[in-house]
């Protein structure tokens, strides 16, 4: 053992002499290395070198005891760790550090290059072919593990951009979203999206450094940005047509960045092309929506308004006619018949403006508790003094809790079924009545015995607002005008059908208490 310490020093110090060998052969091979690479291949020098220096002070007391051939497959190792540290690069330079390590140390006589005998010779080259072949074997299997995890990289950054375009967010925020991943993904100084905006381009989103006044105002005219900027387009084109413009400073991508730019842009063109045929499929829905509306009020005002106006017209064109001079008694009732028809226009008016304001959440409910007999006593009063309220019954049972409503909605409400009611229920009773219903409400019915109308409440489309039924629609603006009144009280509305012929509309109030 005495023997053995010497012969490690004496190793150790000439081992330290190639390790210094080494560290100038290692700045040498940095100056040759592109920059970008040269700190791996420098960490796979410096491994390499502690490597086969820590297994040949560990292998020298042992080498009487090993084969020439054990200690070749034992170098190996640092040939191996230094290609996968520092690439091919480092692995030529283990091997041959390997080789000299191996001549100098474990080939007699030791510590001298000579190397004696034949079969030494043998060892040496098949050491260094083999080292070189695993330096590429292992290098290109580096090479493929690392362009897996680009392209599995590539793969995710893809799948972000296509999350963010599905996902459901603001438009605003997914263009930002997108830009600042191409910008990430392409370690870019800047990224900026520019649509088309009146006659040229406009700036939408960006990321990281703005674009300058001149470099914006070339792009977004289509003139050559200025010299020296380091700005670079990319055209977005959907379909065949182009969709927008994709702005990039810093440096251009490689081979495969490009590629993967193209896909970003490809996405990002697929998402804008989205983005506006949502919006037109938006502006195609609002222009069906107000045409329906159009269509609605056109069908409303020749099913409401058309009557009382052709009586008015027919009444004053008889009392203005010199060749036939109406006698005074039918003259008053010709006058009376004006009033009334002129007073069921204005409720009608009065009633649409209502609703229009309801349905706009502009008209704030003025709630107050009230009897239903009051509630009756007000529509008819709306109604006017005309001969066919004498066919009106009630049946309001004593002890009806007071209700908690907008007493003049609620009176519209009544006296438009009323009304509708007289107009078409044959000349029979029409009878409106109240009774509770569970607690916290009233339910109110107007019948007749009238042709009837079909049951199923709104699934009949009796009660749709105006912009949902078809024009001339039956029960006219009256149901419609009913059933907002009362669902904006939180309630609801039905039909039913009567025994013997007729129906009978029946809708809920709260109750008060």
């Amino acid at each position: 053992m005495a023997t053995v310490a010497p012969a490690t020093a004496r190793s150790a110090r000439r081992l330290g002499g190639v390790a210094s060998v080494t560290a100038r052969s290692a700045r040498r091979l940095a100056g040759v290395v592109p920059r970008r690479r040269a700190r791996r291949a420098l960490g796979g020098v410096a491994a390499a070198s502690a490597l086969t220096a820590s297994l040949a002070l560990v292998l020298v007391p042992l080498r009487s005891h090993l084969s020439v051939a054990t200690t070749a497959l034992v170098l190996v190792v640092p040939v191996a760790v230094g290609v996968a540290v520092g690439g091919f690069a480092a692995g030529v330079f283990a091997t041959a550090l390997g080789f000299l390590v191996y001549d100098f140390v474990f080939i007699p006589p030791y510590y001298t290059l000579s190397v004696g005998s034949a079969q030494n010779w043998t060892a040496l080259a098949v050491y260094a072919v083999v080292m070189v072949v695993v330096s590429r074997v292992v290098d290109r299997v580096e090479a493929a593990r690392a362009d897996a995890q680009a392209r599995a990289g590539e793969l995710r950054r893809l799948f972000d951009v296509s999350e963010l375009l599905v996902r459901a967010a603001s438009e605003d925020a997914m263009l930002e979203g997108i830009v600042r991943a191409v910008r990430q993904a392409f370690e870019l100084d800047g990224a900026a999206l520019l649509l088309p905006a009146g006659d040229g381009l406009g700036l939408v989103a960006s990321s990281g450094a703005a674009l300058a006044p001149d470099e914006l105002l070339a792009l977004s005219t289509g003139a050559r940005p200025p010299g020296g900027s380091g700005l670079r387009s990319v055209a977005l084109v959907a379909s065949g047509r182009p969709v927008g413009l994709l702005a990039l400073q810093g440096a251009a991508p490689g081979t495969e960045g490009e590629e993967l730019l193209h896909a970003f842009a490809n996405h990002l063109a697929l998402a804008l092309e989205r983005s506006q045929l949502q919006a037109q499929a938006l502006r195609a829905g609002v222009l069906e929506e107000v045409d329906r509306l159009r269509r609605g009020l056109v069908g409303a005002v020749s099913h409401d308004l058309r009557t009382p106006l052709a009586t008015i017209k027919v009444a004053t064109s008889a009392l203005l006619d010199p060749d036939a001079p109406v006698p005074a008694p039918e003259a008053r009732e010709l006058l009376g018949l004006v009033e009334g028809q002129a007073d069921r226009l204005d409720r009608l008016v009065a009633n649409l403006l209502d609703m229009s304001r309801i349905q706009a959440g502009a008209l704030e409910l003025r709630r107050a508790p009230v009897g239903l007999p009051a509630l009756l006593s007000d529509a008819l009063a709306r109604l006017g003094p005309a001969s066919e309220l004498r066919r009106v019954e009630s049946d309001l049972p004593a002890g009806l809790p007071e209700v908690e409503v907008d007493r003049v909605l609620v009176g519209a409400v009544l006296a438009n079924l009323v009304d509708n009611a007289l107009r078409y229920g044959l000349d029979e009773p029409v009878t409106v009545a109240a009774a509770p219903a569970g607690p916290g409400e009233v339910v109110v019915s107007v019948a007749d015995r009238g042709p009837g109308l079909p049951a199923g409440g709104r699934e009949g489309g009796l009660f749709a607002s105006i912009a949902r039924r078809e024009a001339g629609g039956a029960g006219g603006l009256g149901l419609a005008i009913v059933a907002s009144f009362v669902e904006a009280h939180g309630q609801r509305v039905w039909v039913e059908a009567r025994a013997g012929g007729g129906s009978r509309v029946c809708f809920t109030l709260p109750a008060v208490g």
